[in-house]
C-alpha cells in the first residue's frame, strides 16, 4: 500500500494518539485497519475552522471581572502553576460568556513564579488562593474543593477556553440524569479537531482518548453516553459525592490518573459517569507538563498506570476491553441490547404524534438498559430534533457520515439484536438490507398507522374509484411486508383485530401512543376557547379543519358568541391559511410551545372524517386534562366512551352541540377532564406500555 507524505503525517498524528495515557504498542492496534478507518471518516468530516479556536493572551494585562455569586450553585476550580497568559485567556472566556447558573471561580496557585499572583489579585470577583508550597495538581484541586461553596464542583484546567454554554450543559445534565455522579465535557484541539469524547480504559489500566483527532460532529462522538472516565481538564461532580469519596486519591500525587480513578470510584458508588458533547471546551494538551512521559511530571503517568491497575484490578479484568481491541460504538455498548430504529426523518415530537411516540419509545428503551441507534432513511433537516436525540443518548447518524443506508448497514448491521423500521415505505426498502447485513436481528415493521385503511376511508369519503384502487395496492404491499417481517406493530386494538382477520398467520404486536399525563391540570374556569392540533402534511387534518370551520364552528358561535378557534399545526396550505382571523378563527401554524394552548384552551376538537390509527391529538389533550370532542373515526381504538371521557358526534349539528355542552356545563367538563387523564394513564402512558416494550424487543427483566 502506497501512501503520500500527507497520509504519513496523518498516520503519525493518529498513532501518536494511540500512545496517549499509557497505550501499549503500535502492533496492538493494527495500524493498517486504523489508518483506513480514520482516513475514511476524516474524508467526510466537516471542514475545520479557518481561524484557531484558542488564541492565548499576548497583550499587557488589563484588569477585568469574572462572575461571582454569593450563594453559588457551582464552583469552578482552576489549579495553576505558572502559564499566566493561558490562565488569563481561560478567565477572559469565562468573563465574556458567563454561565446562566450562579457561579464562583477559584484559582488555586500552586506556587507560581511568573506573573500569576500579580495579575490574579487584580481580577474582580475572582477567589484567588496561593498555596504555601507546591504540592502538584491533585493537592491544588483538593485544596480548591475544600474552599468551594457550590453544590457542584467543576474542575477546569487553566490551558482551556470554555465555549459558550459549556457549564450550563454540564449542570443541565445532572438535572436530566439524576443518577449521574460525574459529567465531563467534549475536549477540542485549537484547530477544531476532537481531542476527547470521554475516555476508554482497557483491562491493563491503559487508556484511550476516544475520538482523538476525529471530527467533533462524527456521530460516534456526538451523543451523550456513559464513559469509562472523563478528563480532569473539564469535569463536574457533586460536592457532597466528591467529599464522600475523599477527593482525588493522593496515592497518584502529584498528578495523572486521578481523574480516571475518580470516575471508577463514582461508578462504584452506583452513579453514572457521563460524557456530554453539548459542553465544549478547547484544550491545549500538554501545556503544563509537556508530553514526554520519560521525564518530569509527565513520568508519573507511566507510574500511576500501574498504581491504578492494581487498585482496580478486579473491575478491570471483568468489565473492560482488552488492550488489543479497537474501541467502536458496538464494543462500547457491549453487554446491552443494541436496537436500530429507522424512520423517514429525524423525529420532531413537537410537530406530530408519530414522532412523539418514537422519541418516548427511545426513552423507554434506554431506561430499560438498551443502546439505541437511530438512522433516518432519507436526507433530513436536523436542527433541534437531532440535538434532542443526542441529548437522550441516542447514537444518531446523519449524512455525510452515513454514506447511504446500504453502506452503513454493511458496516454496522452485525451490531443489532433488533431493527425497527417505521412506515411501510421505509420498512420495504430496509428489509432486504437488514436481512443481508444483520441476518441475526429481528425485523420489526412499525406501521405507525395502517396506511391502506386511511387511504381507503379517504377514497370512500371522496367517492373516487382511482383512490380506491390505490388503497388496494397499498394494502397488498403492507400485507406482503408484514408476511416477511418477524413482527408487525400496530397502535390500536382495532387495527390488531383487523389484521388478525385479514392475515391470521402474521405475528402482530400492539405498541400504542406514548404520553406522560400531568399530575394535575388547570380547571375549566381558568380556560377559554377551542383548540385543534395537527400537522398539515397529513391529509385528514386538512379535511377536518376545513369541515369544522365551514360547517361546525358557525353553529357554535351562535351559542357562544366571541368564542375563538385556535388551529395549531405545521405546514398549513394556503386554503387553511386563508381562514385566519375570520369570524374567530386563528391559524397559528407551527407553535414551539404547546403548553399555553393545552393548559389554556377549554375544549379540544378532533373533527376527523377519515384516518387510521390512534390519534395523538386526543392523547395530547387528555394528558393535559383537556376535554375532547371527536368524531367516531377520531376516537376509535382508544378505549373511550361517549359522555364519560370523550364527546362523540359525526354530523355538524351534533358536533357543535357536543362542543357547547362540554364548554358550558362544569360538571360534564370536570368528568371528561378527570376520566380523560385516567384513560391516558391506563392505556397510553409510558408505565402502561413498559411490559409490552420489554416483550416486543425481548429485553431482560430488571
Amino acid at each position: 500500500m502506497s501512501m503520500s507524505m500527507a497520509d504519513v503525517r496523518f498516520l503519525f498524528e493518529r498513532m501518536r494518539g494511540l500512545f496517549h495515557r499509557g497505550m501499549t504498542s503500535l502492533r496492538t492496534r493494527g495500524w493498517q485497519a486504523t489508518w483506513l478507518r480514520v482516513r475514511r471518516h476524516w474524508a467526510r468530516a466537516p471542514q475545520l475552522p479557518s481561524r484557531p479556536l484558542y488564541q492565548p493572551a499576548g497583550a499587557p494585562f488589563a484588569p477585568f471581572s469574572v462572575p461571582r455569586a454569593e450563594a453559588p450553585a457551582a464552583s469552578i476550580i482552576i489549579p495553576v502553576y505558572n502559564q499566566a497568559h493561558h490562565t488569563l485567556t481561560c478567565l477572559r472566556s469565562l468573563a465574556e460568556h458567563p454561565p446562566a447558573c450562579r457561579v464562583e471561580i477559584l484559582v488555586v496557585d500552586d506556587g507560581s513564579s511568573d506573573e500569576t499572583r500579580g495579575w490574579m489579585e487584580h481580577i474582580a470577583g475572582l477567589h484567588y488562593h496561593r498555596r504555601a508550597s507546591n504540592g502538584g495538581f491533585i493537592a491544588a484541586c483538593n485544596d480548591g474543593a475544600a474552599r468551594a461553596r457550590g453544590d457542584l464542583l467543576v474542575f477546569l484546567n487553566n490551558d482551556t477556553v470554555p465555549q459558550p454554554g459549556w457549564l450550563d450543559e454540564l449542570v443541565r445534565t445532572f438535572g436530566e440524569h439524576p443518577d449521574a455522579g460525574l459529567v465531563g465535557a467534549q475536549l477540542i484541539y485549537p484547530d477544531g479537531r476532537l481531542q476527547e469524547a470521554g475516555g476508554v480504559v482497557f483491562s491493563d489500566g491503559s487508556a484511550w482518548n476516544y475520538g482523538r483527532f476525529d471530527a467533533p460532529e462524527d456521530p460516534r462522538y456526538a451523543s451523550l453516553r456513559d464513559a469509562d472516565y472523563c478528563s480532569g481538564a473539564a469535569l463536574a461532580v457533586p460536592a457532597s459525592l466528591f467529599r464522600q469519596l475523599g477527593g482525588f486519591d493522593t496515592r497518584y500525587a502529584p498528578a495523572y490518573y486521578e481523574d480516571t480513578d475518580l470516575a471508577f470510584a463514582v461508578r462504584a458508588m452506583g452513579r453514572r459517569v457521563l460524557y456530554q458533547p453539548r459542553s465544549r471546551v478547547v484544550h491545549l494538551e500538554g501545556i503544563s507538563s509537556g508530553t514526554d512521559t520519560s521525564s518530569g511530571t509527565k513520568a508519573y503517568q507511566v507510574r500511576n498506570r500501574h498504581v491504578f491497575a492494581e487498585k482496580w484490578r478486579d473491575v478491570l479484568s471483568t468489565r473492560h476491553l482488552s488492550p488489543d481491541q479497537l474501541p467502536t460504538p458496538a464494543l462500547l455498548a457491549r453487554g446491552k441490547p443494541q436496537i436500530l430504529l429507522l424512520d423517514a426523518a429525524i423525529p420532531q415530537p413537537d410537530r406530530d404524534s408519530g414522532s412523539l411516540r418514537l422519541v418516548n419509545l427511545m426513552r423507554m428503551l434506554i431506561a430499560e438498559g438498551a443502546h439505541v441507534v437511530f438512522v433516518p432513511a432519507e436526507p433530513t433537516d436536523t436542527g433541534r430534533g437531532l440535538e434532542r436525540l443526542r441529548a437522550l443518548g441516542v447514537e444518531t447518524w446523519i449524512e455525510p457520515f452515513i454514506g447511504g443506508l446500504p453502506a452503513w448497514l454493511k458496516q454496522h448491521g452485525h451490531r443489532f439484536d433488533s431493527v425497527m423500521a417505521s412506515r411501510h415505505h421505509v420498512a420495504a426498502a430496509a428489509l432486504p438490507l437488514v436481512r443481508r447485513h444483520a441476518a441475526h436481528a429481528r425485523f420489526l415493521f412499525d406501521t405507525v398507522d395502517l396506511h391502506f385503511l386511511r387511504e381507503s376511508r379517504a377514497a370512500e369519503l371522496a367517492g373516487d374509484s382511482a383512490l380506491v384502487r390505490a388503497a388496494a395496492g397499498t394494502r397488498q404491499r403492507e400485507l406482503d411486508l408484514m408476511a416477511r417481517s418477524d413482527l408487525t406493530l400496530v397502535v390500536s386494538a382495532m387495527e390488531l383485530q383487523l389484521l388478525k382477520d385479514l392475515a391470521p398467520d402474521v405475528p402482530v404486536g400492539l405498541l400504542s401512543n406514548l404520553h406522560e399525563p400531568l399530575a394535575s391540570a388547570p380547571g375549566g374556569e381558568q380556560r377559554e376557547d377551542l383548540v385543534f392540533v395537527g400537522g398539515f402534511r397529513h391529509p385528514p387534518n386538512i379535511d377536518a379543519v376545513r369541515w369544522f370551520v365551514k360547517d361546525v364552528f358557525p353553529l357554535i358561535r351562535t351559542r357562544i358568541p366571541g368564542i375563538r378557534f385556535h388551529c395549531i399545526g405545521s405546514d398549513p396550505p394556503r386554503e387553511i391559511q386563508a381562514l385566519h382571523d375570520h369570524d374567530g378563527v386563528y391559524i397559528h401554524g407551527y407553535v414551539e410551545d404547546l403548553d399555553p394552548y393545552m393548559n389554556g384552551a377549554r375544549v379540544a376538537v378532533a373533527p376527523l372524517r377519515f384516518g387510521a390509527g390512534v390519534k395523538g391529538k386526543i392523547n395530547l389533550s387528555m394528558a393535559h386534562g383537556q376535554p375532547v370532542v371527536a368524531t367516531t373515526c377520531a376516537a376509535e381504538g382508544m378505549h373511550l366512551r361517549n359522555g364519560h371521557d370523550v364527546m362523540v358526534a359525526d354530523d355538524a349539528a351534533g358536533f357543535a352541540g357536543a362542543v357547547v355542552r362540554a364548554y358550558l356545563e362544569p360538571a360534564l367538563w370536570q368528568r371528561l377532564s378527570a376520566n380523560g387523564l385516567e384513560n391516558v394513564r391506563r392505556h397510553f402512558s409510558l408505565d402502561a406500555a413498559r411490559d409490552a416494550v420489554r416483550e416486543i424487543f425481548r429485553l431482560p427483566q430488571h
